[in-house]
């Protein structure tokens, strides 16, 4: 079942945006429970290079002016809107909480909120948000990309959330811990030591994981580490790849299968070795780092195959080519 949420949302984007660069001043500093913004970037640079000339075209329509075409600069974007008043209901879509132990995923049983509500998780927000665009024409009278504010229907800003709030989602649910067990919220309430300091087990995920591999074997960069994971997808993992996008019925996203994938991975890799308390270094980074990358591999490849199948105007894209 797919619930459209759009009497929640703000209709004048250029006003949206602004208050999300006054909020980013104003939060500085301040760690979130997803990806951190590393994360989200790195799948979303991924995700870029593969995307269908005609789906570059559609996504750069539906950006503002001052990103410049960059969808990765705006990926953190839900995360910084959801502390806000009127965008706090979409806190819950930013992971699945599964029943401790089990290691299984099941969309009836797991996908709501804490009250209850059905669809109300990641699973559900990446499916609501794809069928929203669905719905996206190019505007006939598009001559270039960054055009955003040119076109006033309304429907266009709700398809610019739509577009953002899809990218940032698909990243959370490739992050193991975001679907999690619900009595330690995805490991936000197991305290363990990441070197010599104090962090909760899924900020280890989010952030010092992809951090510690920045600085240890990537130059301090993120870009080197975006580099080297996408020769790693047109390399090692390149017969993967098809599979990595393909949805059963030739879905355009299939989201339960990336969750299902993430709960195994939490089970596996993210709780093992990790109670409350443990000190965490070497052994667990260096055995956990090759599932963090290619968890943001698969997720940039599976939004480029997700944003082509709904904009590409050809059958061919950049992806299947390989």
């Amino acid at each position: 079942m797919i619930i459209f949420w759009e009497e929640k949302e703000i209709k004048d984007c250029r006003t949206l945006m602004l208050a999300v660069v006054v909020l980013r001043l104003l939060q500085s500093g301040v760690s979130v429970d997803a990806w951190g913004a590393d994360g989200h970037h790195a799948t979303c640079l991924l995700a870029e290079p593969l995307l269908a000339p005609a789906t570059l075209k559609a996504v750069r329509s539906l950006l503002p002016e001052y990103a410049k075409g960059s969808l990765a600069s705006l990926c953190t974007w839900p995360d910084d809107i959801k502390w806000q008043h009127q965008w706090r209901w979409t806190s819950p879509l930013h992971y699945i909480d599964t029943p401790d132990f089990l290691c299984r995923y099941n969309y009836l049983r797991d996908c709501h909120n804490e009250y209850g509500d059905k669809d109300m998780c990641v699973s559900g927000a990446i499916n609501n948000f794809t069928s929203q665009l669905t719905s996206f024409q190019l505007p006939l009278d598009l001559a270039a990309p960054y055009l955003m504010t040119k076109h006033d229907h309304p429907n266009h800003y709700n398809l610019t959330e739509a577009t953002l709030f899809l990218a940032h989602f698909v990243g959370d649910i490739h992050q193991p811990l975001h679907v999690g067990f619900t009595s330690d919220a995805g490991g936000n309430t197991i305290s363990v030591h990441w070197y010599k300091r104090k962090y909760n087990l899924h900020h280890i995920w989010d952030s010092e994981l992809i951090n510690t591999a920045k600085q240890r074997f990537y130059n301090s960069s993120l870009s080197v580490m975006v580099d080297a994971i996408l020769l790693k997808i047109g390399g090692k993992w390149v017969g993967e790849t098809k599979s990595w996008g393909a949805c059963a019925n030739h879905g355009i996203s299939c989201p339960d299968v990336y969750a299902a994938e993430s709960i195994s991975l939490a089970c596996k890799y993210a709780y093992r070795n990790a109670t409350p308390g443990s000190r965490l270094a070497d052994e667990y980074f260096l055995s956990r780092l090759p599932i963090v990358e290619r968890r943001l591999a698969q997720g940039g490849v599976r939004l480029a195959f997700i944003l082509n199948r709904l904009f590409a105007q050809t059958s061919d894209s950049l992806i299947n080519q390989k």
